[in-house]
This record gives C-alpha cells, sequence and structure tokens, in this order.
C-alpha cells in the first residue's frame, strides 16, 4: 500500500481511493449530506528534547576542557605576584597632631589603624577555582532528590500491599492518606454489624394460615435479593413457581407489591401499610417486621430476627482505641430493634428508619459537623448504600456478601466482610503516613546539615555521596517497613 499526497488539501491518503477521501468528505459536508467514516492519516510531531540537551552537554564539555588545560592561567589572574604592603601612611595635616592612620595589605588581609588602635579589618579568601567548583558539584549530587523521589512512593506502595496481605483492598494512596485522619466511622446495620442471615421467628395477627401467609410473602419478595427476601423464601419451603407471579413493583426503602395467582399481595413495613391505607398491628417482639396486606386487607406480620456478627462489639471497641471519636448506625429497620443492637454493641449515635436517600441527609449532615482535617468513613454492603459510600470521605464496602454496586463505589474493600479489619485499615494507613513523614524529615534534615558542612569546607565529595545514596537506601529500608502490619 502506497501513500499518496492530495494537491489540494494536503492530506496522505491510501492508492487503494480514486480520489482523496478527505476532499470529498468535506464537499458531502458542505451540500447538507452525511460525511463518510473515514480516519484521516495524521503525522504528529513529537516534541523533541534532544537538541537542548545536547547543546547543554556541549557546554558543559567545552567548561570542563578549558578549566582542564587553562584552569592554572585564569586562577592566576586572580592572585597577586606581588604582595605590596602600604605602612606608615599620613594623610593631609590633621588639626590633632598626635593622630596616625596606618594602612596595612597583607595578602589577602586588609588592615586600618588609627591612633595605635585597630578600626577596620577585612579579610577574604584566595580566589580558588578549583575549589569552588568542587564545592558546588558537591552541591549538586547532595540536592539530588532521590531519596524523596523513590521512598515516598515506595512507603505508599508497600502500605497498600501491608493491607492487601492483611485482606484490606485499598484503591489508591490517597485514600490510604485519607484514612489515616478518619474521626467518624457511620455503619450500615444489616449485613455490615450483623450477619445478614435472617431467620423466619414467629408470625402474628394472621387470619389464613401461617404456611399460606408465608407462600403469599415469599412469592410477593422472590424477585429480590434482599436477605430478609432470602429468609421469607427459606421460610415458605421447597421451589417456588415464579409464573405464579405478576406485576411486581418494588417500593424503595418500603417493600414490594405483587400479584399472585390474581390476588394483590403487598409486603413491607408500616410505611408501605400506610401508603396503601391499611390498618396495621404494632408489633413488640423485637426483630424486622414484614406486614403482609392481601386485596388491601391485613394479613398479619412475620417476625425475622438477625444475628449480630461475633467481632462487631470488638470491633467498635478497637475503632474508639484506635482513635476514632465518635461511632454512628444508619438503619431503615425499625426504631427498637435498632436502639436493641447499638446498645449491644456500644454504638454512640444511632438513626432508624431511614430510606436510601435519608442517609445521604444523614451523612451530610454529619460531613458538615465535621472539624476541619478529619474524615468520616462510611461502611455498608447493599446496592442501596451505593450513594453513601460515594458521598463519604471513604467509602468501605464488605466484599464477600456485598453487592456489586457497593463494591465498584467504595475505596476500600474488606475481603472477608470483618469489621475488625476496620480498626487494622486505620492503623495501617497511620504506620504509614508516619513512616512518610519520617522519610521526609530525616532526607531533608541529613541533605541540609551536608550542604552547610559543604559550604563551610567541611565536608568533601564523599559526604554529598552520603547525604544522596546513602540517606536513599536508608530510606527505602525504612520504607519497607510499611509491609510488617500483621501485629497491629
Amino acid at each position: 500500500m502506497k501513500l499518496l499526497k492530495c494537491p489540494k488539501c494536503g492530506e496522505l491518503f491510501s492508492d487503494s481511493y480514486k480520489e482523496c477521501p478527505f476532499c470529498a468528505e468535506d464537499e458531502e459536508l458542505a451540500q447538507g449530506g452525511k460525511a463518510r467514516h473515514g480516519r484521516r492519516i495524521q503525522r504528529q510531531k513529537s516534541p523533541s528534547i534532544g537538541g537542548p540537551v545536547l547543546v547543554i552537554v556541549i557546554v558543559f564539555l567545552a567548561a570542563f576542557l578549558v578549566y582542564a588545560f587553562f584552569g592554572d592561567k585564569i586562577s592566576s589572574l586572580f592572585e597577586k605576584t606581588d604582595k605590596p604592603s602600604v605602612e606608615d601612611v599620613t594623610p593631609a595635616p590633621s588639626p590633632t597632631p598626635d593622630t596616625s592612620v596606618t594602612l596595612t595589605l597583607d595578602q589577602q588581609t586588609l588592615t586600618l589603624v588609627e591612633g595605635g588602635s585597630t578600626k577596620l579589618t577585612v579579610s577574604g579568601a584566595d580566589a580558588d577555582w578549583g575549589t569552588w567548583v568542587y564545592r558546588a558539584l558537591t552541591f549538586l549530587v547532595i540536592s539530588c532528590p532521590c531519596a524523596l523521589v523513590i521512598s515516598i512512593p515506595l512507603s505508599f506502595f508497600a502500605g497498600l500491599g501491608g493491607a492487601g496481605k492483611e485482606g484490606v483492598l485499598i484503591k489508591g494512596s490517597n485514600y490510604l492518606e485519607a484514612l489515616s485522619q478518619t474521626k467518624t466511622v457511620v455503619f450500615d446495620k444489616t449485613g455490615t454489624l450483623t450477619q445478614g442471615v435472617f431467620e423466619v421467628s414467629a408470625v402474628h395477627h394472621s387470619p389464613m394460615a401461617q404456611e399460606k401467609l408465608l407462600e403469599y410473602a415469599a412469592l410477593a419478595e422472590c424477585a429480590s435479593s434482599h436477605p430478609i427476601s432470602k429468609s421469607l423464601q427459606k421460610a415458605a419451603g421447597g421451589a417456588l413457581d415464579r409464573s405464579r407471579v405478576t406485576d411486581i413493583q418494588e417500593h424503595s426503602g418500603r417493600g414490594v407489591t405483587a400479584v399472585v395467582d390474581g390476588v394483590t399481595v403487598a409486603a413491607g413495613n408500616g410505611k408501605l401499610m400506610e401508603e396503601l391505607g391499611v390498618a396495621w398491628h404494632e408489633c413488640h417482639s423485637v426483630g424486622t417486621i414484614v406486614h403482609i396486606a392481601v386485596n388491601g386487607e391485613y394479613a398479619g406480620h412475620i417476625v425475622i430476627s438477625d444475628v449480630e456478627k461475633p467481632h462487631s462489639r470488638d470491633a467498635i471497641a478497637a475503632l474508639k482505641a484506635a482513635g476514632v471519636t465518635k461511632t454512628v448506625m444508619l438503619t431503615g429497620d425499625i426504631q427498637k430493634v435498632a436502639d436493641y443492637v447499638a446498645r449491644d454493641l456500644g454504638v454512640d449515635e444511632v438513626r432508624a428508619e431511614l430510606l436510601p436517600a435519608d442517609k445521604v441527609a444523614r451523612v451530610e449532615e454529619l460531613l458538615k459537623a465535621e472539624p476541619e482535617g478529619a474524615k468520616l468513613a462510611f461502611v455498608g454492603d447493599g446496592i442501596n448504600d451505593a450513594p453513601v459510600l460515594s458521598r463519604a470521605d471513604i467509602g468501605i464496602a464488605m466484599g464477600a456478601m456485598g453487592s456489586d454496586a457497593a463494591i465498584e463505589a467504595a475505596d476500600v474493600v474488606l475481603m472477608d466482610d470483618d469489621p475488625m479489619k476496620i480498626a487494622k485499615a486505620i492503623k495501617i494507613s497511620r504506620k504509614c503516613i508516619r513512616i512518610v513523614h519520617e522519610n521526609i524529615v530525616f532526607s531533608l534534615g541529613v541533605k541540609l546539615l551536608c550542604l552547610l558542612l559543604v559550604a563551610l569546607g567541611f565536608a568533601n565529595m564523599w559526604m554529598g555521596i552520603f547525604a544522596d545514596v546513602g540517606v536513599m537506601v536508608l530510606a527505602v529500608l525504612n520504607a519497607i517497613r510499611a509491609l510488617r502490619v500483621h501485629n497491629l
């Protein structure tokens, strides 16, 4: 294939075309027709840095050659072969005959004596070009930022690797840094502090058979993947014929409605019953309550109990020991259940009966109340938690039981759903940031000290090499400490 150049537009095109496709395309655009799809072969000139670099190299090489061959002659221009001295120089007659002025020039020292006392002494060093060029090159070696450029990213990489080894996936070094500043942790309840494994424990106020009520509820919830829906399907027993269900409508944060065998069934919380105009009965049992209405008539409610995770209480205590000042629980469950769980786990504050949008609003309020420099982390697992995970400073999702939307929106993922890993992640991040600060202070401190010693003539090139390469090696060895996080 050959490339031809169009004499009209100057573009290159393949010889498989009879005429320039770009000129034809421009003509079609001018006539208002649909432009034919084509790709222009554009030659982009990448910026070249070879010229300036070559000039700099030539200049430095020329300066080196000039100094090598003519350095002695240049230095001799600044040296005085004769060491004249001026003594007993008496200026014009003075009204006071006893006052005399003596000006003495001794090598590089100028002394002014008046009336037998020294008034002014000025001294300077010889113009030794070799010494000052040597010091300048030593300055250049010491000021090389290798220690900072290598050790700081390596510290973050080691911190991310150490966290990953402990089952905590952190998606970037910026989230690792923000995690170290976390002062408030907000939890979702179901699947985060509790196992999310629900079981039907009771059926109350039902005029129909318990098995029939459970079957209606399970069929209405058959299209949902929520743990409560799965518990209802498990309680109903046997395989469900989903062809019996039509017109399923989900009411976010309230429940579902569906038509089962031609009968309208609603399953949800008290808000859904009020929305449908169905009078419902309050339940005094502790657990999640699912109210059922059949053809607009109240058919009773189902009590579903959840189990706390075995490490949830210890996780809250570990967070407070790690420096977290406030823990909050947000849930869509009823207030009575939320208060019971929060009191049992030691959570500082609880907000219940919230819709997904309400959780975002509560997080917004908490963010405004945060002091400057403090970060807020939200821990969730469900698809409804994705907006809150995105809004919080740090979003932490459960990786095992969590939904794909929550994992995608989160900044940190706990691979085994253990809430104890939240406190460990905070400790890992703080250790990593502490190592970064140590490397910065150590590198800059040693370099500034060596620069001062070189300027005063107390250090040589070997000291400069240590300040560059030696400090870099020590900073890298210190950065590797971020991998040792198992015992935090």
